[in-house]
């Protein structure tokens, strides 16, 4: 019998447009888990090129990596850096309007 190769799923191979990381970046907000926003940021950081988005956001290479490892608390400036950077902005809307 024949093995099947695998490889692990890599979001970032899939974000290229910028309604596609608006949607992806939605989907991480909806779920409401900090640690999963912060996943979906690194995988659009890496979609778009670290060392470019680090340039953007004022962070070195390695202090972005460290930013976005598993685990880490990213203050929230710089978060709104990395948002900035990647060419997205957060929204708030009611959230009886966002149920509908």
């Amino acid at each position: 019998m024949s093995k099947i190769k695998t490889a692990p799923f890599d979001a970032s191979h899939y974000l290229d447009s910028d309604e596609m990381v608006a949607e992806y970046l939605n989907a991480a907000l909806t779920d409401g888990d900090p640690d999963l926003l912060i996943a979906a940021i690194a995988d659009v950081a890496k979609a778009r090129g670290i060392t470019r988005i680090a340039a953007d956001a004022g962070l070195g290479r390695e202090s972005l990596y460290k930013t976005l490892a598993p685990g880490s608390k990213p203050r929230m400036d710089t978060v709104f850096k990395l948002l900035r950077a990647l060419g997205v902005k957060l929204n708030a809307v009611p959230a009886s309007a966002a149920a509908a």
